[in-house]
């Protein structure tokens, strides 16, 4: 997850922000308000202190966009007229060639590769996702693998993964779409940096895609101007257009071809297709990046940081730092909360779960989303998707959490039996039933193994407490990223319960030992 990985590229700094004397008032009272059309059908909202996550519907849109998504909806126009009109002004915006709406950066990524697979040609889009005849591999350079390149995997390319420039040299080809690279520390300055493999792929012909989701544009683009030539950005996150969109610009030729490729065209690319109000939106957010105040913005997020931190100080065991952004990708700064484990038993994920769980809910570090449980003895705060005064609300619960932490752990219970060996496993999801297998090797109430699941297998950690068994494994090869968490029982010779996989929901497991047939 290296893209939208705040905390990878961030610097830490002590908490030193100045904070005004309006911010140090106490908690008020929540106001009456109406229900929300989220508590009308019984869901409920949450105050997001974990930053432009999708998962918890990313940022806030723009005032000015709203009005401008209002004002399209009133009138019709034709798409690829719009799209024309918008290409020009955000080339103009941008400065490059051109530039298209998407229905968001990953949308943009496949949008690009169907681009450079097809250029533009209905035949060859019409084929997608059968490649035949076709340019049909896409090159990645190993630190751009993560769940994000599904995006070019979807139009049925072939990945094929470089880690230095004699790999980059050796798999370019008559079959080479494209590059994709994921911006970042590694693509400015690294050795297989955006620069460099332009300088082997410009006389080759072969066109570059960098995936800059977490970003801003700038004016003139620092990616085009190393050698990209197309660049994708989420219109979502720190841009606050639709959360469905995002945008893609670069060289004309290639923005056409991908246009091609979304709708409202048929073919494959006909779901990737973007409204009127979206478009428009869309627009008037990038227009509105280049007239934000965006130091006042990073200096209200440190105000809004430095308040939670100030609130925390008294708390015995408890220290916050605040790191700052460093680099491009997710520009706003996040405060650290740490505590000594020795004066406050609980876990991260235990804090995030309380929070998730409380009223009014709050989403920080990990709570309620896709990432492995957080075992640290920590929680992340990101200020910059706060309304005013919520940092009042976070700051109090936070502190009520950790200043009536729970009771030490008890000692771990002898296990109740020995699940080392080979174990068949079944696994119910929504529509289907799988077979699984564990295999497990057991000393005391630590268990450590194998799990293989239907994309493969991978490594198992867990332990087992009585008769209660925690298992948990994670699958993150070439991009995919598949956490299984199994809690449960053993009985006799069977072991069953629940799984978690993160952001593809629940499922039921049952497991038994494996019989070995004797010929």
């Amino acid at each position: 997850m290296k893209r939208r990985d705040v905390i990878k590229s961030l610097a830490i700094l002590p908490v030193s922000v100045a904070v005004p004397q309006s911010l140090t008032a106490a908690v008020p009272p929540s106001p009456s308000r109406r229900k929300s059309v989220y508590e009308a059908i019984g869901v409920k909202p949450l105050i997001n202190a974990r930053g432009t996550v999708t998962v918890i519907g990313a940022s806030k849109v723009l005032p000015e966009v709203r009005e401008a998504m209002d004002a399209a909806i009133d009138e019709f126009v034709q798409i690829d007229e719009l799209m024309d009109g918008v290409g020009k002004r955000l080339g103009e915006l941008m400065g490059t060639e051109s530039g298209c709406v998407t229905a968001g950066a990953s949308a943009a990524i496949t949008a690009a590769t169907a681009g450079c697979v097809t250029g533009g040609d209905p035949d060859k889009i019409w084929m997608i996702p059968n490649l035949t005849g076709m340019k049909d591999e896409v090159v990645i350079t190993s630190y751009s693998r993560s769940a994000y390149d599904a995006g070019c995997k979807a139009v049925g390319v072939r990945m094929i993964q470089v880690a230095d420039l004699s790999e980059l040299h050796a798999a370019l080809g008559p079959r080479t779409a494209m590059v994709y690279l994921l911006s970042g520390a590694e693509s400015e300055n690294g050795p297989l940096s955006l620069a460099a493999i332009a300088a082997v792929t410009k006389p080759l012909g072969i066109p570059i895609l960098v995936d800059a989701a977490a970003e801003g544009p700038e004016n003139p683009n620092p990616h085009i101007v190393q050698g990209a030539d197309l660049v994708a950005y989420s219109g979502g996150k720190y841009l606050r257009g639709p959360q469905c969109a995002g945008l893609l610009i670069g060289r004309k030729d290639l923005i056409m071809a991908a246009r091609m490729n979304t709708g409202p065209h048929h073919g494959f690319g006909r779901g990737f297709k973007v409204g009127r109000e979206e478009v428009i939106g869309m627009l008037t957010a990038a227009e509105m990046w280049f007239k934000r105040d965006h130091a006042a913005e990073q200096k209200l997020w440190n105000i809004r940081l430095g308040y939670i931190a100030r609130q925390l100080q008294s708390l015995q065991g408890v220290s916050t730092v605040i790191k700052q952004p460093v680099g491009r990708s997710n520009p706003s700064p996040d405060l650290i909360i740490s505590w000594d484990p020795a004066i406050i038993a609980y876990t991260g994920q235990q804090v995030e779960d309380l929070l998730w769980n409380g009223s009014p809910r709050i989403s920080v570090g990990a709570a309620g989303s896709y990432f492995q449980p957080n075992q640290k003895t920590s929680i992340l705060v990101n200020s910059s998707q706060l309304s005013d005064g919520e940092e009042k609300i976070v700051a109090s619960h936070i502190f009520e959490v950790l200043s009536k932490p729970a009771a030490k752990s008890q000692a771990t219970v002898p296990a109740a039996a020995d699940l080392s060996g080979h174990w068949d496993v079944e696994t119910k999801f929504y529509a289907s039933a799988v077979k699984q297998s564990f295999m497990i090797e057991q000393k005391g109430n630590t268990l450590r193994g194998t799990y293989t699941g239907s994309i493969g297998s991978r490594e198992l950690t867990g332990t087992i407490s009585g008769q209660d068994i925690l298992i948990r494994s994670t699958y993150g090869v070439d991009g995919a990223r598949v956490h299984s968490f199994f809690t449960g029982k053993i009985s006799g010779e069977v072991m069953e319960g629940e799984l978690s996989v993160g952001e593809y929901g629940q499922a039921t497991w049952k497991a038994m030992r494996h019989q070995f047939k004797m010929k």
